[in-house]
């Protein structure tokens, strides 16, 4: 076992290599500069449809804009934006912040292609519901179709792997280290060892099952259960966070200039947490940026191909939305609290990093909204990831492969909790590559296609034949 690990440790390095960082960045800037930045000229139209002003109940689809919107964020909304940065900030120092800023702006466009092409390209089902993703606009859009079959077989393999890793057994694991935060260490100890070397603990089990039976009476209900929920649970754990954090960012307002110095100082200049190689510098960030807000994975078009709309374009300008809020608002809030609080001068890292910024921000108390955030966060993204692994086994096996897979995906949980089988949490990191390979092939290949449909659709908008909510 510890061989295997070793070798799926080298392959995980090379496959989240440079190439694979140049591949991310270079695809979103690709598509920036094709769609004459699109992220920045229609955001404003992006939030006028995520509030529903262009809603059609009566069109094909699953759910509103704003809850596939939400049910993305769940998915997106994760570890990443409390552990990530901190881990970023640890090992690339503060500049890696501005590296992961680059990579939401020009993963913007990345999703905003993505999701377009997973509306136009989903399929809808006899019973009026959708199925849609990378995979389908592979097999049905690439010329080659041969190619656009593999990639989009691959691709739906390798995200089943990857839901049940990023998006299930480190997430539950997440949510036992959130708890570590929140009770006393007396409630932490005690448990029972299965067999040599591994031991389970009671807070771990306990949790695991919690997990488990929170996440199957949504998930067993679908799409529109997840999305209903996510509705609820992202805004709340959202508004929760970021005020805790403006909070803190008020009480040190005299300290932020100084933050967004270093950030900007470090972004090209070697700093001694990274060894002094502004190389690691840029990795960590966009590693952690994409680890964040997942542009260009693949994942987040699952479920922006749920929407309620027969405008492919219009659900693509409310996917911009997702690394703008995941990454330019939630992620910066965590990294502005860990500067500002002289954190990151510590010998912390990772989650137990942002805590500690947190507690001493917050008069001592602030470690507990950490721990909230981390359970809210990782079970957020525990029932986002669950409908991207079940459309994956609906492409790759049908419809009859759905109830299978909820029921595994749901017992992987408690195995996470209790500490899981760190193989497979490295064969989804490797995984989640091996998604992102043929998506980015994909998106450049097609994008020819999305800005012709992204021209037509503007130039409706402009001379105004699209009816808005409030005159039907």
């Amino acid at each position: 076992m510890e061989l295997l690990s070793e070798w799926l440790n080298k392959i995980d390095h090379f496959v989240w290599g440079w190439s694979m960082i140049a591949l991310l960045v270079g695809t979103g800037l690709y598509l920036t500069v094709r769609l004459v930045f699109i992220q920045i000229r229609h955001l404003g139209h992006a939030i006028a449809c995520v509030f529903g002003k262009y809603d059609k109940p009566d069109e094909a689809g699953d759910v509103s804009h704003f809850k596939a919107l939400a049910t993305a964020l769940s998915a997106t909304i994760g570890t990443g934006n409390i552990a990530g940065v901190a881990t970023a900030i640890a090992a690339g120092g503060p500049g890696s912040v501005f590296w992961m800023w680059v990579t939401a702006l020009v993963g913007m466009a990345t999703k905003f292609t993505s999701c377009t092409l997973a509306v136009k390209y989903r399929v809808i089902h006899a019973d009026g519901s959708a199925s849609g993703g990378p995979m389908y606009y592979l097999k049905y859009g690439l010329k080659n179709k041969k190619l656009g079959a593999f990639f989009g077989g691959a691709f739906a393999f390798f995200g089943i792997v990857a839901s049940f890793g990023i998006g299930n057994m480190v997430q539950a694991n997440s949510v036992v280290g959130g708890l570590s935060y929140l009770l006393p260490e007396t409630a932490q100890t005690g448990g029972f060892t299965l067999w040599d070397g591994f031991t389970v603990s009671w807070l771990g089990l306990i949790a695991g099952l919690s997990l488990s039976f929170l996440t199957g009476i949504v998930i067993l209900g679908g799409i529109k259960r997840i999305a209903n929920v996510a509705g609820i649970i992202v805004p709340f754990m959202c508004t929760f966070y970021v005020i805790g954090a403006v909070i803190i960012l008020i009480l040190h307002a005299d300290a932020i200039p100084a933050a967004f110095a270093l950030i900007f100082k470090y972004a090209f200049t070697p700093h001694a947490a990274a060894g002094g190689a502004i190389g690691a510098t840029i990795r960590y960030g966009v590693a952690r940026g994409v680890f964040s807000n997942e542009s260009g994975l693949g994942s987040a078009p699952i479920a922006h191909a749920a929407v309620k709309t027969d405008e492919p374009v219009r659900e693509g300008t409310v996917a911009m939305l997702g690394p703008f809020i995941d990454t330019i608002i939630i992620c910066s809030m965590t990294a502005l609290v860990i500067l500002v609080t002289g954190a990151n001068n510590e010998t912390y890292d990772g989650g137990a990093l942002t805590a500690h910024a947190f507690k001493t921000g917050l008069f001592g108390w602030g470690h507990y909204l950490v721990g909230i955030g981390l359970a809210f966060f990782a079970y957020s993204t525990i029932l986002g990831w669950s409908y991207y692994g079940d459309r994956c086994a609906e492409y790759l096996f049908g419809p009859k492969a759905i109830p299978i897979y909820r029921w595994i995906f749901i017992i992987a949980i408690t195995i996470g909790a209790v500490g899981g089988l760190r193989v497979i949490w490295i064969l989804a990191d490797i995984s989640n590559a091996l998604m992102a390979i043929p998506n980015l092939i994909g998106l450049i290949l097609l994008s020819g296609m999305v800005v012709a449909e992204t021209q037509k659709y503007m130039a409706k908008l402009k001379s105004g034949q699209f009816k808005t909510k409030p005159e039907d």
